[in-house]
C-alpha cells in the first residue's frame, strides 16, 4: 500500500472529535461545512457499525452492483479512482476488492472519515492514498483520475454543480463519475417520516414497565438526538433525478444517466435502523439482523423486477447519477 498519511497542508493528526456541544451544533447551523465536519468528525468512530458497512461479499456485491446498475461493466479494471465524501471508505474500497479499481484516494471534509477510510485500506492491504479536502476545491491535478465516484455525499455539498466542474476538471478526458446513494426529494421525505415516527413510539413503548431493558439510558437517547440535530444540518440538498442530469450536463458532462433504487426497501429499512439505533445493542441479535437482512434483499429484488417497471423513478428513495468527460481535452 502506498503511504496512508495525510499529505503536508492537512492536519497529521486529524483525530475525530467524539463530541459536539449544544454550542457547537448552534454555531452549525449557520455554517453548513463546519456542520459536515462535526457531525462526520463525531461519527467516524462508530459509522460503519450505524450502517451495517462491512468490507466483505456482502457489501462488495451491494457496491459492484449499484455501480454497475448506473455505469455498466466498460471500462473496468480503472486504473485510477477518486472517492468523493469518501466518509470510512464504504465505496471505493469495496469496489476495489470487487475488482473494478486498481489504484484509489480517499477525499473526505472530516479529518476523522479520512483516518478511518485509510486504516481501513491500510487492514485491507489496498494501495489507497487520502486527503482532507473540500469537494468545491478539489486538490488534485487537472485530468489526474480515470474514475471519480462518491456515496451519499452530493447532498451534503453546498454547492453541487461547483463540485461536479470539479469533478470533471480532475477526470482525463473520456473519464468517467458515478454517485450513488443520493436522496430524492419524495424518497427523502417519506424516509424521515418513517424514522421520526419509529423513534418516537420505540423511545415511549420502552417506557412501559416491563421493558426497561429495551431502552438506552437515557444519555445515549440524548447524544443522538443531538446527532440527529447535526445530521438535518449536514442534509442539505434532495435531488429530482432530471435536476440532477441537466445539473451535469449544465457543468460539462455528456453521456449523463439517473438511475433510482429502493422503494419498498427503504419503506422498511428506515423503520428498522431507527428502531435499532433506540435499543441496546445487546439486545439486537445475530438472528435480528440476519432477517433485516434477508428482508432488505427481497424487497430490493421486489424493487428491482417489479416496481421499478411500474412506478415513477421520482418515487424511489435512492438516486444514482454518472456521466463522462468529453473526449476532447477541452474545459468542462
Amino acid at each position: 500500500m502506498s503511504d496512508s498519511t495525510i499529505p503536508s497542508g492537512s492536519p497529521e493528526d486529524p483525530a475525530p472529535n467524539p463530541h459536539a456541544s449544544a454550542e457547537e451544533v448552534q454555531a452549525a447551523y449557520g455554517d453548513p461545512k463546519l456542520a459536515n465536519v462535526l457531525y462526520h468528525d463525531w461519527e467516524a468512530g462508530t459509522y460503519d457499525e450505524k450502517w451495517s458497512i462491512s468490507y466483505d461479499e456482502r457489501c462488495i456485491s451491494y457496491a459492484t452492483d449499484v455501480f454497475e446498475a448506473v455505469a455498466g461493466q466498460a471500462g473496468q479494471p480503472y486504473p485510477t479512482a477518486m472517492e468523493l465524501g469518501s466518509g470510512t471508505g464504504f465505496f471505493l474500497l469495496n469496489l476495489m476488492q470487487g475488482g473494478v479499481i486498481k489504484q484509489g484516494s480517499v477525499t473526505d471534509l472530516s479529518p476523522g472519515m479520512v483516518e478511518v477510510a485509510l486504516r481501513n485500506a491500510q487492514q485491507l492491504g489496498l494501495d489507497v492514498d487520502g486527503r482532507v479536502a473540500d469537494a468545491e476545491r478539489i486538490p488534485y491535478d487537472d485530468d489526474s483520475f480515470d474514475l471519480v465516484i462518491g456515496h451519499a455525499v452530493l447532498h451534503h455539498i453546498p454547492d453541487v454543480e461547483a463540485s461536479l466542474r470539479e469533478v470533471l476538471r480532475v477526470l482525463k478526458p473520456g473519464g468517467r463519475f458515478v454517485f450513488a446513494g443520493e436522496p430524492t426529494k419524495v424518497g427523502d421525505f417519506y424516509a424521515r417520516k418513517l424514522g421520526q415516527l419509529t423513534w418516537w413510539l420505540t423511545t415511549n413503548v420502552t417506557k412501559l414497565p416491563g421493558l426497561g431493558g429495551w431502552r438506552r439510558p437515557q444519555a445515549e437517547l440524548d447524544e443522538s438526538s443531538r446527532a440527529a440535530a447535526l445530521e438535518a444540518v449536514v442534509d442539505l440538498h434532495t435531488f429530482d433525478p432530471s435536476e440532477l442530469e441537466r445539473m451535469s450536463r449544465s457543468a460539462g458532462a455528456v453521456e449523463v444517466k439517473a438511475v433510482t433504487e429502493e422503494f419498498s426497501a427503504a419503506l422498511a429499512g428506515w423503520p428498522i435502523r431507527t428502531v435499532e439505533a433506540a435499543v441496546p445493542e445487546e439486545k439486537i441479535s445475530l438472528r435480528w439482523r440476519w432477517f433485516a437482512y434477508k428482508l432488505w434483499l427481497q424487497l430490493s429484488a421486489v424493487d428491482k423486477k417489479l416496481l421499478s417497471k411500474v412506478l415513477p423513478r421520482e418515487l424511489f428513495y435512492n438516486v444514482m447519477l454518472t456521466g463522462t468527460k468529453p473526449a476532447a481535452a477541452t474545459e468542462a
